[in-house]
């Protein structure tokens, strides 16, 4: 059976080394006679992979000492939450920045827990982006600034890391998280579901500054409260194992493909290519200001959207799938994460051309 090229913002396509390796060892790891997922968490065999997978992460983003790496779950949505109950402390208020539908999320689950500023609201027509930093009201007494860094529905992103001057930076990572080398430094904390650029659904990796660990709310509830995850090295309860051991396979994968570094010129190659050929076209037109154009996840919309599900059962019969937009906004988007091949994006490319040269 041949494999389709996957373009789902997530759960989305994973290494096909990850999987072979993975299908390889699902009935007996390294020896032990059993699946990963049916070790106990505590036995010697998880542990070495939780430990092992920890490590490789943090080499991958030259973590810094004085941080905390964490393997949760609750998907990044339980981090809209676990935030503010952790971080708010004794402070009235939380800037957030608002450039879409996840940020909008995370407004509202905060403001159960104390109250948000919503320093910049980033255009949510088209063309959608992001306002300049100048504009934004930010709040020098603000326990965090939090802000997406890709809205995965738009493909609206932050191609630089704002300035937070001095308040703990906050970040929902999920869908650019390990696409590029990041500076771990300037952030308070940053978090990322696994199940669009490292691994399967069930996971989410936070990664927080030590000086914040002290500040969660007597309500916290202890499955998401840092500094009790920290001191059980997120083990707290069952972790999400299977899914931790596929990441962990993802980070070895990246190493392998020469790091982050590699990932990155990797990633903008196949996002320019691809915007070039839908700025080229009168058929097709992405939606995004340039400046906050994603690198993972691109929109776009036919001329004639009468032909949107044409293109997409073409598109599915040439092996080209789950191309179709969000609910909330119609069109087209391609997921083009770490895993999606380069080959994956040229042959998108030029489906799109036939596809226009029959229908435009």
């Amino acid at each position: 059976m041949s494999r389709i090229y996957n373009f789902s913002a997530g759960p989305a396509v994973l290494p096909e080394p990850v999987l072979e390796q993975a299908a390889e060892e699902m009935l007996d790891w390294r020896g032990t006679g059993m699946s990963v997922m049916e070790m106990s968490h505590r036995g010697k065999a998880f542990v070495s992979i939780a430990e092992q997978a920890q490590a490789d992460l943090k080499e991958l983003l030259n973590v810094p000492d004085g941080y905390q790496v964490l393997f949760l779950q609750g998907g990044a949505t339980a981090q809209f939450a676990a935030v503010p109950l952790n971080l708010l402390g004794d402070h009235a208020s939380a800037d957030y920045v608002n450039t879409g539908s996840w940020s909008k999320k995370a407004i509202a689950e905060a403001r159960q827990y104390g109250a948000v500023n919503v320093v910049a609201e980033g255009a949510q027509t088209d063309p959608m982006g992001i306002p300049p930093q100048s504009q934004w009201q930010t709040d020098p007494n603000a326990a965090y600034l939090h802000y997406c860094a890709n809205e995965t529905i738009t493909g609206v992103e932050f191609l630089d890391i704002p300035d937070s001057q001095g308040v703990p930076l906050v970040s929902d990572m999920s869908s650019t998280f390990l696409s590029r080398p990041i500076d771990v430094s300037q952030f308070g904390v940053i978090y990322a579901g696994a199940q669009k650029n490292f691994g399967p659904a069930g996971l989410t990796v936070v990664i927080v500054r030590d000086d914040l660990l002290s500040r969660a709310s007597a309500q916290t509830p202890s499955v998401w409260h840092y500094q009790a995850q920290s001191k059980a090295d997120s083990m707290l309860n069952t972790p999400a194992t299977y899914s931790w051991y596929i990441a962990g396979l993802v980070f070895q994968w990246l190493k392998r493909e020469g790091g982050l570094e590699a990932m990155a010129k990797r990633n903008a190659r196949k996002a320019a290519k691809l915007y070039a050929a839908i700025d080229q076209s009168d058929f097709y037109r992405n939606p995004v200001e340039p400046s906050a154009r994603s690198w993972m996840n691109v929109p776009f919309v036919l001329a004639d959207d009468q032909l949107d599900s044409a293109f997409l059962k073409a598109a599915s019969e040439a092996g080209l799938e789950t191309l179709k937009g969000h609910r909330s906004v119609g069109g087209m988007r391609a997921s083009i994460y770490n895993a999606m091949p380069e080959s994956g994006v040229d042959a998108l490319i030029e489906f799109m051309a036939d596809f226009e040269k029959q229908n435009g």
